[in-house]
């Protein structure tokens, strides 16, 4: 699939910020629909690495934030008809270093598909907690834990 992964111009913002209620709204089905806004994505990217990745007929597939201070992912919302197409992957290959460096992310327990996607990536569960949106387990990246 060809892809461009770039980082967002400003006239893409309001396209991501669709693309981050809409996933949120067909994913997280136990969560109830209203607590999500559209402006969610302003407020929750604040500080954070942005990239998207963009079709060759320019349409926005999805995006990926990261705080880089704790390489932490942030978010990796897929549009729904581009998931299991290659572009999360694409898109985790856009990480500084990938995938020579450790990264972390929260991944809610009730969100399998999302689970398995980063477990075949090589993630593994190093945590749990508790959201507003439900449980979670922490997920690490750890180059030595990888088979060469």
């Amino acid at each position: 699939m060809d892809l461009l992964i770039r980082t967002p111009r400003p006239s893409d913002r309001e396209e991501l910020a669709d693309i981050y209620l809409a996933v949120r709204r067909q994913t997280f089905t136990w969560v109830d629909p209203s607590r999500f806004k559209h402006e969610d994505f302003f407020s929750h990217t604040q500080g954070e690495l942005v990239w998207l990745a963009e079709a060759a007929d320019g349409a926005i597939a999805g995006f990926m934030t990261l705080w880089a201070a704790d390489d932490f992912i942030h978010m990796l919302y897929i549009r729904k008809e581009w998931q299991g197409r290659g572009v999360g992957t694409a898109l985790l290959a856009t990480l500084p270093d990938w995938p020579r460096h450790r990264y972390r992310l929260k991944c809610l327990v009730n969100n399998v598909g999302a689970k398995a996607f980063y477990l075949a990536k090589g993630f593994a569960v190093t945590g749990t907690g508790s959201s507003a949106e439900g449980e979670y387990e922490e997920l690490t990246f750890d180059p030595s834990r990888q088979s060469a």
